[in-house]
């Protein structure tokens, strides 16, 4: 029990539960989207065992069925599980709707963006005024997956006065062993916190 077969079809198992069962074995990386590439990356992890490290994924859900982008969170909540966070920059409401946090960055943007509007459960961003995240999410489905966890009793990565690009002296803190997802119109900064 344990050969290389059984490496192998683990690590299949893993490439299909993040979306990527269409890919052949001969493709080559280099005709791989950059959101391949970072599940293929995703899938590895996914098989390492590993707790206690953050995960910082940019769009994981671009051009996935509705039915991967869940099969991909299922394997992030796995992912959580084992006590690892996950940040997130997403568009994806179904994505959105599941964070335990939304950091939503705004209001518009370039020179408009650089600016955490609102931070907390998607409860917060809907009733927040200035988010177009909630205004967006609020007049979508209203369907949510899964309950977002409690933050009690969380620990969180403080970061104070962070300054790049268009950021000047924005603050957050993220929680660890959570779902994060950082969202805002394009240009708002997201990329850049």
């Amino acid at each position: 029990a344990g050969g290389p077969l059984t490496a192998i079809s683990e690590r299949c198992a893993f490439l299909e539960e993040v979306g990527l069962s269409y890919l052949g074995l001969d493709r080559p990386v280099r005709s791989l989207s950059g959101g391949e590439a970072q599940r293929i990356r995703l899938a590895a992890q996914l098989g390492a065992q590993l707790s206690g490290v953050l995960y910082v994924l940019d769009e994981p859900t671009i051009g996935l069925h509705p039915t991967d982008t869940e099969r991909l969170l299922d394997a992030l909540d796995r992912l959580q599980a084992r006590d690892n966070g996950v940040v997130m920059v997403e568009h994806d409401a179904q994505t959105l709707r599941t964070a335990d946090v939304l950091v939503d960055m705004g209001p518009g943007a370039g020179l408009e963006g650089g600016e955490v509007l609102v931070q907390g459960p998607l409860s917060e961003v809907l009733k927040d005024p200035r988010s177009i995240t909630g205004r967006c999410l609020a007049s979508g489905p209203s369907k949510v997956s899964r309950t977002p966890r409690s933050l009690d009793e969380t620990t969180f990565l403080c970061l104070e006065g962070v300054r790049h690009h268009n950021l000047e002296g924005v603050s957050v803190r993220i929680p660890r062993s959570r779902l994060t997802v950082v969202t805002g119109v394009s240009g708002s900064g997201k990329s850049s916190l």
